[in-house]
């Protein structure tokens, strides 16, 4: 098993009028475990995270693989990556508000496009073999959900996409037993981000606390970690998020793109939702941000296989859990259908 870190120029394809790029890591398998078909899948993190999210062995109680090591060690071609405004990628904080949904799903786009073609070609990586018939999948968590349901939505591009703990009707940060979840500012996609339109600021206003701020730590510590997690490693992980006082862990991410503040709108992207022909996996933990998780399936009008799980003993940030081994195994197991539906 090898890794390969790949810096995309997607400018032509971002229209921004500067350089673009996009950051990611490939994590191949032994030659010895891939198969005919194999299946390739593009991930990505959540707000306040960078592709590390996938690639780092996280710590937390189920520690013994990254999800990118364990996926590939079946044989997967696994590429974790940064989207615009993310880590490693093209992140300007004066042009914060230009990455929108129409350039964070294109850069996306054509920086998966280009690692795809490099695989068919078979000049990913020396000694790797060419690739030109696989089962290409998306997977998002929290905000990386909402990114690959935007991107599929529009493109079309996968065979499959598995939305991991992010809600296409209304995400909702739940709050320790006996207080009111949290919520953050609706803004509705037709206003931009400077305009001040906030349509629930009524709302916010009679709330104890709001999400993100130092007040409610411990409820957003709730949501995000199980209650067997290391309280140290909690507060690395979320504590002044996403800034992190200026030193965020190797799977953090202090920036995000102007998107993702419209994901927390109820319906924000219920159209592309709501146009995704593919199949689709909705899975997330016991304790997570989706208020009605079997209602999830309604927004995927057009699929005609829409699989739903709930991880036990996990909360929003899967890849920390205990039972994340579980997770990646329900994954894995609908990513396998995704190919017989193919056809391959």
């Amino acid at each position: 098993m090898r890794t390969v870190e790949l810096m995309l120029d997607v400018t032509d394809a971002v229209g921004l009028n500067r350089p673009i790029a996009i950051a990611a890591t490939v994590t191949l398998p032994e030659l010895a475990d891939l198969g005919s078909n194999p299946i390739v899948c593009f991930a990505k993190p959540g707000g306040g995270y960078a592709r590390g999210y996938y690639t780092i062995d996280l710590p937390g109680p189920g520690r013994g693989s990254s999800q990118a090591q364990w996926h590939a060690s079946r044989g997967w071609i696994f590429i974790a990556l940064d989207p615009l405004g993310v880590g490693d990628s093209t992140s300007v904080p004066e042009h914060f508000m230009d990455y929108g949904s129409a350039q964070v799903t294109s850069a996306a786009h054509e920086a998966e496009g280009q690692i795809l073609a490099l695989l068919a070609k078979g000049e990913l990586a020396a000694d790797f073999p060419a690739v030109e018939e696989a089962v290409v999948i998306g997977i998002g968590q929290s905000a990386g959900g909402c990114y690959t349901i935007a991107q599929q939505g529009r493109f079309h591009a996968y065979d499959g996409i598995a939305v991991l703990g992010y809600s296409a009707l209304q995400t909702v940060v739940p709050a320790r037993p006996g207080r009111p979840p949290l919520h953050g500012p609706w803004i509705p996609r037709a206003y931009a981000l400077d305009a001040g339109v906030v349509t629930n600021a009524a709302m916010l206003a009679q709330l104890p606390v709001m999400m993100g701020t130092p007040d409610a730590y411990e409820d957003m510590a709730w949501a995000f970690h199980w209650d067997d997690m290391d309280p140290d490693v909690v507060r690395e992980d979320i504590e002044d998020s996403p800034a992190r006082h200026g030193n965020p862990p190797p799977w953090a991410s202090a920036t995000s793109p102007g998107m993702i503040a419209y994901a927390l709108a109820p319906g924000g992207f219920q159209a592309e939702a709501a146009a995704i022909t593919s199949p689709v996996l909705v899975a997330v933990g016991e304790r997570d941000v989706i208020p009605d998780p079997r209602g999830e399936i309604r927004s995927y009008l057009s699929s005609n296989s829409v699989d739903f799980f709930v991880c036990p003993r996990m909360a929003h940030m899967h890849n920390f859990a205990s039972t994340r081994e579980l997770f990646w195994n329900r994954i894995s197991a609908w990513a396998d259908w995704v190919r017989i539906a193919k056809g391959l």
